[in-house]
């Protein structure tokens, strides 16, 4: 490996100036006005896949953006690599908040700033990358490779999902290799091994056919305000507990390992606190915050809205009051046994006086990858081995539906590498990514494919 490592550190700058490159097209998914720049990208990434030493590269057309495929299967006998990521990038705004423009990627200090620079095109680039480092100091590969580039992931991956089901066989492979999550910290590699489903609904409660003035008709009829607000109160009690019956029927306990990892990490919950400006922490009982945020199934109201929310006063009992409810799953729940589970609890603590109704707007079926798993475990000797220090396991509180599509149609164990963090402003102003753990998903990637392919 040492030919491909000096590879990569002899090609540090080209990289840099070849990815502010991929950084400068304007590639927002969700405005029309860009369209041509998500085709200038999915072209960007396709010369790039030919350049490094891919035989067969194709961009597909979809109804929406264009999906980038590549692959090398010069490999027989060893296992077959799937690289996941996206291209495209979120929108700037508010762009008044970014210290220099958004597609004119500058460096500051070991950063470089740009919308897309760790979400995802930084991450991205680094598998590209160490694959050109193999061709270069080698003319192949330790295994098969596939990369399978899109242009959606920011608006819901919609034309992804339909094309995994239809090009089963040509993306069939060994694992799926994505670096689309964060470090646990700076410098500490880390493998993400499991990610909370979602659950998302929403709660209509209806009084009166109208709405009526406070005075006249207050104190005599239901408020759907308050009568919502005593329901949610009604959803969680006291030790942090969901309420609702069979809610935690096939939730799957964390092992003795997990949790001696997770205090490994020292994780400090004042520090974590301080920073989102809390003293104090609530949650379930009985687990620390981590297994709260990574391991444990939640409830929360995202929003509630009714009567008049406007400047000054308007004296009035609304007609309506709604909120919405989501629901952060663990494996093994299945958001759709949750949804009905929700809903019948819900219609059981509703009084009579009003009318109630339920919406499932959006679920995600939670993943989780054994650490004894030959992907996981070759990812985490990778990492090891490229920062020169233990890699450390985390689970995620967010979900990546996609994931778990990846799972399922094509049988393969997912392999979570991030290198990005969360403190980098993905979504926000001022986006960047630390260039030094670009380097080092670099090496990472590299070492993946030699300790996988063994």
């Amino acid at each position: 490996m040492k030919e491909v490592m000096d590879y990569i550190e002899n090609n540090r700058e080209r990289y840099i100036d070849e990815l502010k490159d991929f950084l400068k097209i304007p590639s927002i998914s969700t405005l029309p006005e860009n369209n041509d720049d998500m085709q200038t990208a999915a072209k960007f990434v396709a010369d790039k896949l030919q350049a490094a030493g891919l035989n067969r590269v194709e961009i597909f057309q979809t109804e929406g953006h264009p999906l980038v495929y590549g692959e090398w299967l010069g490999a027989p006998g060893k296992p077959t690599v799937l690289v996941y990521g996206h291209y495209d990038v979120q929108p700037v705004d508010p762009i008044e908040l970014w210290t220099s423009p958004p597609f004119e990627p500058t460096i500051v200090g070991d950063n470089i700033f740009a919308r897309g620079a760790t979400d995802d095109k930084g991450q991205v680039f680094m598998h590209l990358k160490s694959v050109e480092a193999f061709f270069k100091t080698h003319g192949s590969l330790p295994l098969n490779i596939k990369f399978l580039i899109e242009g959606e992931e920011e608006i819901g991956s919609t034309n992804l999902s339909k094309f995994l089901i239809e090009n089963s066989d040509l993306l069939k492979c060994d694992a799926v290799l994505i670096s689309d999550t964060a470090l646990f910290a700076p410098g500490v590699p880390t493998i993400t091994y499991g990610l909370r489903g979602l659950c998302y609904m929403e709660v209509e409660v209806t009084g009166p056919s109208r709405d009526l003035h406070s005075g006249t008709f207050g104190g005599g009829v239901p408020n759907p305000i308050n009568v919502l607000a005593k329901m949610i109160s009604q959803l969680i009690d006291k030790d942090g507990k969901i309420k609702v019956a069979g809610f935690y029927d096939d939730v799957l306990k964390l092992s003795k390992q997990e949790r001696e990892n997770f205090k490994v990490l020292k994780f400090s919950e004042k520090k974590w606190g301080t920073a989102i400006g809390l003293k104090y922490l609530t949650g379930e009982k009985g687990y620390t915050t981590l297994e709260r945020i990574w391991a444990r199934p939640t409830l929360d109201c995202n929003g509630i809205w009714g009567g008049f929310t406007g400047q000054g006063a308007k004296t009035v009992i609304p007609s309506k009051a709604t909120a919405k409810i989501s629901m952060r799953l663990v494996p093994h729940q299945d958001p759709n046994k949750i949804a009905k589970l929700f809903e019948k609890h819900i219609k059981k603590i509703a009084p009579k006086e009003v009318k109630v109704k339920v919406t499932s707007l959006h679920g995600g079926y939670p993943v989780i990858t054994p650490l004894e798993d030959k992907a996981t475990k070759a990812g985490a000797k990778a990492m090891q081995l490229a920062f020169s220090k233990k890699t450390v396991f985390m689970r995620e509180g967010g979900s990546i539906p996609i994931v778990v599509e990846f799972a399922n149609t094509l049988k393969a164990s997912p392999v979570l590498m991030g290198l990005g963090l969360n403190t980098e402003n993905l979504h926000s102003p001022n986006e960047h990514f630390n260039l030094n753990h670009f380097q080092l998903g670099i090496k990472s990637s590299a070492y993946f494919f030699k300790e996988y392919a063994q």
